[in-house]
């Protein structure tokens, strides 16, 4: 087994698309290529996926694709976070009052 560089750039482009694809669908600000915007970070996850599909395709073939588990897996928890990474934010984030007080209000 040899290192290659090809294959760590797409473990890094892939794996990179995971928490932006995630802060622009819980609406965080996180700093991407894009600026600090949902939208940026969502297509800036879109980049880094077809970075990674685009360096894929190059080094083995999108054929490859169905035999290589890792990879697959991968995938696979990407359009997991995909489909249900906003529903379970919204479900279990808690609803918690602000951590400081405002300081002409009566309370």
């Amino acid at each position: 087994m040899t290192f290659s560089l090809i294959d760590f750039l797409i473990g890094i482009f892939l794996m990179n698309a995971m928490p932006h694809m995630l802060f622009g669908l819980i609406r965080l600000r996180f700093l991407s290529l894009f600026g600090f915007s949902a939208w940026g970070n969502l297509l800036y996850s879109l980049v880094n996926i077809f970075a990674a599909g685009a360096l894929y395709h190059h080094q083995y073939g999108i054929n490859a694709l169905k035999l290589d588990g890792i990879s697959l897996g991968a995938l696979a928890m990407l359009a997991i976070y995909l489909v249900t990474g906003r529903f379970f934010v919204v479900l279990f984030q808690e609803k918690t009052k602000p951590a400081f007080h405002e300081p002409f209000s009566n309370e």
